[in-house]
């Protein structure tokens, strides 16, 4: 019996989670869609700059940042223990 409603706990369970997963990704792709759908019906859309950055590309460009910033604060940091050693 106690088997029973442990699995019965565990289909509502995930019931639930796929019921969930589905209005989620129903929204986000129905947002997304509808969105492209009305920016290509208005006349007067504005068209997506075809020169932006594609996602590696932005990707590639926080990694470059995000080194060289560490880089100097690690540069920062050994000069500050330079100048506090006696």
């Amino acid at each position: 019996m106690k088997a029973v409603f442990g699995i019965l706990g565990l289909v509502v369970v995930l019931a639930i989670v796929a019921s969930l997963a589905k209005t989620q990704l129903h929204a986000v792709g129905g947002g997304a869609s509808s969105q492209r759908n009305a920016a290509a019906a208005l006349p007067g859309a504005i068209a997506p700059d075809p020169n932006a950055a594609t996602a590696p590309q932005q990707a590639r460009a926080l990694e470059d940042r995000a080194r060289a910033e560490t880089a100097r604060a690690l540069e920062q940091g050994a000069e500050r223990n330079r100048r506090a050693e006696p």
